[in-house]
């Protein structure tokens, strides 16, 4: 385990060699190629949606550039931005320390079994859920729908924590509890049988986000990427 001054060290030493990195990067393109490595950061729900089309589009564009994907929690791609373990982070919340560049807004929907009271009105309020069993996925992003209830006058009561979408998901439909997900979590993912999805009132939208220490600073492969990225999906 590294002490507070280790891994200052650590960042210091892993920014002279992105740095070194950067001026071969630079001459390079000054001979017309395209050389080096990115290292991208994301959580499993935005690897899902975003990686497999964004390294497709990126590997026949930039063949000799190569991307090294780090999958893990919205809390660990903040701190790989920080220590500096990768270039690009996709996140979800801004934090002062980034730039952040808009990818995708992502609309929240409650899902819930189809025989569960609320399942009859078309559109659900957070007032509707105060008391309610809710499945809570933790990954980094469970403190802004404490805020967002309370906000709303009502109380998130988490009955489970979970990891995983598919788990939340099971446990919907055994009936455990109700749970806010992202339209693009469950993007290709039929849902089973006895599990319905309503709309929020208001709507209810999570900004999806590229992130970098600093863009001035990023190396040519990192802006190629993030270029790439909003060619594909900023438009969406």
């Amino acid at each position: 385990m590294l002490t507070d001054t280790g891994k200052q060290i650590l960042v210091h030493i892993r920014e002279v060699l992105k740095g070194i990195e950067k001026v071969e990067q630079v001459a390079a393109a000054e001979k017309g190629l395209e050389l080096g490595t990115i290292h991208i950061g994301t959580f499993s729900t935005a690897s899902a949606y975003f990686m497999p089309k964004l390294i497709s589009a990126f590997k026949q564009k930039y063949p000799k550039l190569e991307l090294v994907l780090h999958e893990g929690t919205v809390n660990e791609v903040k701190e790989w931005l920080h220590t500096r373990m990768i270039d690009v982070g996709i996140l979800l919340y801004p934090t002062e320390e980034m730039e952040y560049i808009h990818l995708k807004k992502d609309k929240m929907a409650v899902v819930l079994r189809d025989d569960h009271p609320l399942a009859s009105h078309s559109a659900i309020t957070l007032k509707d859920l105060d008391h309610e069993p809710m499945i809570v996925c933790d990954g980094g992003y469970e403190s802004p729908f404490v805020d967002m209830f309370r906000q709303a006058g009502a109380t998130l009561h988490p009955a489970f924590t979970v990891y995983n979408i598919n788990t939340s998901i099971s446990m919907i439909r055994e009936g455990m509890g109700l749970a806010i997900l992202s339209e693009m979590s469950m993007s290709g993912m039929p849902l089973p049988e006895h599990v319905v999805t309503r709309e929020l009132d208001p709507q209810v939208y999570r900004d999806v986000q590229l992130a970098v220490p600093s863009l001035k600073e990023a190396s040519l492969a990192a802006k190629l990427f993030i270029e790439m990225a909003k060619e594909l999906f900023v438009a969406e």
